[in-house]
């Protein structure tokens, strides 16, 4: 077991919350619900974070934000080593913000992210996500009245933030927001991803900028962006020297990288591994959104899986048609059990 291995391995704390190890799921928008955190605390993560929750919505109850987003499963409490579950809250307006953290908690969470770093256009226009380091004293006030918001129902429950370090490239305004968000919030960690909001998710992590940011904040740092292989995690964890690391894209369709990590298992998993583990999300998509929209959502897991099969480019293209095609859950489990040394206990 390497000495990062090892680290990884050790609990932390977020606030008053003991975290059992340091590698956590991220917040993935459009994605990030209950069975997916499930997954990934199946296979060993310390920690996942909901996809980003519109506080407005939470604010006016939206149904459907409020019972299926803010659903959190009593497995993810048991799945793994039990670890928190984390909602991400995104909004511009500090009032509604508190009001939201107030029903988050009430729902259940353990801790609150608060979503500083979208890029996404849609989110920025309305002032949120990335646009706050554009205004860090609506930044700043955001977060306070959302820990103020966390603090109402009398639980102690931290709030972190995810960061960019800026907005476009060569900007650090992320690095001085992350020290006021600190010192004047009451924030508990942040959660940094050293690329700007410009280049989305390409360009080369700014590690330089993010290990200078653990070497003078006093709260821990959670590392994000650009992790998707055991390799270059390990390699960015020493050179930034970070808490914990949060896996989000290299995540998707590919849970045993928190094992692999964690020093559970080795190697990649077999076709057969895959295949099972599709279904497992297959039947979870099901108990989540019932068959007709199941069928249609998981048209975008597809493609996480496939690749993994152990099947030719022309073989995995064919598969992959024919499954965002399939008008029914029966089809696509017809077309898994047809891929060339399916088993007929993965059906």
């Amino acid at each position: 077991m390497t000495d990062v291995t090892t680290r990884l391995r050790e609990s932390w704390q977020l606030g008053p919350l003991t975290v059992p190890n340091r590698v956590l799921l991220a917040p993935l928008a459009g994605i990030g619900n209950w069975f997916v955190r499930l997954q990934a605390k199946r296979y060993g993560a310390g920690m996942a974070v909901s996809e980003m929750v519109s506080s407005h919505a939470i604010h006016h109850r939206n149904e459907k934000t409020c019972n299926e987003m803010l659903r959190i499963d009593p497995r993810e409490r048991t799945a793994g080593e039990g670890g928190p579950v984390s909602i991400q809250l995104f909004g511009e307006d500090p009032a509604t913000m508190r009001s939201a953290a107030a029903y988050v908690v009430e729902a259940g969470a353990d801790a609150i992210d608060i979503n500083m770093g979208c890029p996404v256009p849609k989110v920025r226009r309305t002032g949120a996500g990335a646009e706050l380091l554009a205004d860090p004293d609506r930044a700043v006030a955001v977060a306070r009245a959302t820990v103020q918001g966390a603090a109402e129902s009398g639980r102690d429950v931290p709030v972190s933030v995810k960061l960019r370090s800026g907005l476009r490239s060569g900007e650090e305004s992320g690095f001085g927001l992350a020290h006021r968000l600190v010192a004047e919030a009451g924030v508990a960690a942040i959660g940094f991803h050293p690329r700007s909001a410009a280049v989305h998710h390409k360009g080369h992590p700014d590690y330089a900028l993010a290990a200078r940011l653990v070497a003078s904040l006093p709260a821990p740092v959670i590392l994000t962006g650009g992790l998707d292989d055991p390799a270059s995690i390990e390699d960015a964890l020493e050179r930034t020297g970070a808490a914990a690391v949060m896996l989000a894209r290299g995540a998707l369709g590919n849970p045993w990288l928190f094992s692999r990590l964690l020093g559970n298992s080795e190697g990649e998993p077999t076709p057969e591994q895959v295949r099972a583990e599709l279904d497992w999300t297959i039947e979870r998509a099901v108990e989540h959104l019932g068959e007709p929209r199941a069928t249609r959502y998981l048209r975008k897991f597809y493609p996480w899986y496939v690749p993994r099969l152990g099947l030719s480019s022309a073989e995995a293209k064919r598969l992959q048609e024919s499954l965002q095609t399939a008008e029914t859950l029966a089809l696509a489990r017809r077309l898994l059990a047809a891929v060339p040394g399916a088993l007929a206990a993965s059906v």
